[in-house]
């Protein structure tokens, strides 16, 4: 694990100011300060609405707050328990019938005794599937519902993605701005000095103006930037349940990571843990099932009861006997052609599908983590590059040219873009950094778990 705070990449620039601050003696009446501590939220004078006294948020804390609050995965899970409720009802009778009902009974006096045949009856009845299909429907009940449990995983881990992603990005912008900040004032100290220079005649007022306009270009690069910050934050607060205009303060120090690993590994981790395609094993389960559940509709369903009916004495006294009644009774698939083995074909071709989805899914993922992995090592090797070459060795010639200005040696414009070529490495850095870190958090969704340096 690698720590980091904004100042790796300006470690060098002190000795920048060290080389300006010697060519200052030398030119009576210059007089400039420069502060070595740590300057924050120098940006934050562009933002002051966005000052707050709230702790900063840390890319744990923003994971944690995403995961517990976010409407859209709140969503998801309750569609999934509402899933998980359904097989219990599937798999259960249909509730019996009970009926009451007066038979025969004669519509000019409505006398219960005038006729024999006129009765008070009372009865029930059962629906009773084919056997085996209440356990299918159950079964494919259980299936969905474990997909839509797989759903709520893979939402959990696109979440995390999209935290982490934007965290960094967050980041990166920080990171960015307090490194104008910076360049800003080199280039102050710098106009500071050429104006020196052309007092006394060792300088030209173009070196002035050439600064003058750099600087105007680096105010407007900040202005660009702190809009993207503004933007992004509101896109992030609505990830992690926030109003939009609520201030994200990201912290000046973070950890990151570097694993080692290769596309092989990740391609063999992501068949077994990424919850998608666990998801769509259950569907394809449930295809399955509705395929038998199909077939077994060529059989019929059952329909059984019982009934008492209870009859009046006649009008001379005369008793009458009561009658009982049994029945069953079922369905006949006459029209076996045009449904039950168009249902079976229609469940067939759904099972064909759930088959080209699950493939065409490890298609992409496969794709996807190529080229991820690739991107991943390339920002890697970028990231290196700059921090142990290019940022030293630009370092390095505006030393010399600073050196060579004090002497008459360089030429100020040679100086001016070399010192901005700096500032170009230096938000190179960052944004590598912040590359890497959201590559990371792109690899570890498709893969399905965080990537370790194992």
């Amino acid at each position: 694990m690698f720590f980091i705070n904004y100042w790796q990449p300006l470690r060098h620039a002190y000795s920048v100011w060290a080389v300006v601050f010697g060519l200052a003696l030398f030119l009576p009446g210059l007089v400039f300060h420069v502060s070595t501590s740590a300057v924050r939220v120098s940006w934050s004078e562009v933002l002051a609405e966005s000052r707050t006294d709230e702790s900063n948020l840390t890319l744990d804390l923003a994971v944690d707050y995403a995961l517990a609050g976010n409407p859209g995965l709140a969503e998801i899970k309750a569609r999934a328990e509402a899933i998980a409720a359904i097989s219990s009802q599937v798999g259960s009778l249909p509730d019996p019938t009970v009926n009451f009902e007066m038979l025969n009974v004669p519509t000019r006096s409505f006398n219960l005794r005038q006729e024999d045949m006129t009765m008070m009856a009372m009865g029930i009845s059962q629906e009773l599937p084919f056997p085996g299909k209440l356990a299918l429907r159950e079964k494919i009940a259980e299936h969905e519902a474990m997909a839509a449990a797989n759903s709520v995983d893979e939402a959990r881990l696109r979440l995390v993605r999209e935290v982490k992603q934007n965290w960094w990005q967050l980041f990166y912008y920080d990171r960015a701005l307090n490194l104008l900040d910076e360049t800003e004032r080199v280039f102050q100290q710098l106009i500071d000095i050429s104006q020196a220079n052309y007092k006394v005649g060792k300088g030209t007022q173009q070196d002035v103006l050439l600064t003058q306009l750099e600087l105007s270009k680096l105010k407007d690069e900040k202005l660009n930037l702190v809009s993207m910050r503004h933007a992004l934050s509101a896109r992030f607060n609505a990830l992690l349940d926030r109003v939009p205009e609520k201030p994200v303060q990201i912290p000046a120090e973070a950890e990151f990571k570097l694993p080692v690993f290769t596309e092989s590994a990740l391609q063999d981790k992501v068949l077994k843990i990424r919850p998608l395609f666990a998801q769509h094993r259950k569907m394809l389960d449930a295809a399955l099932a509705k395929v038998d559940l199909a077939k077994r509709d060529f059989y019929p369903d059952f329909t059984v009861g019982a009934g008492y009916a209870f009859r009046q004495n006649s009008q001379t006294g005369q008793t009458r006997s009561d009658f009982a009644s049994v029945q069953l009774s079922m369905n006949v698939p006459i029209y076996a052609d045009r449904k039950q083995a168009k249902a079976v074909d229609q469940r067939q071709s759904e099972l064909l599908q759930e088959q080209y989805a699950l493939e065409d899914e490890h298609h992409k993922i496969r794709a996807e983590i190529a080229v991820k992995a690739a991107e991943y090592q390339h920002a890697k090797e970028k990231l290196l590059l700059l921090e142990h070459e290019i940022i030293p060795q630009a370092q390095q010639t505006v030393n010399s040219l600073l050196a060579g200005y004090q002497v008459s040696q360089a030429n100020f414009s040679d100086l001016l873009r070399t010192q901005q070529s700096l500032f170009q490495y230096q938000a190179q850095y960052w944004q590598a950094l912040s590359n890497t870190q959201q590559l990371l958090a792109e690899l570890s969704a498709e893969v399905g778990e965080e990537l370790s340096h194992d």
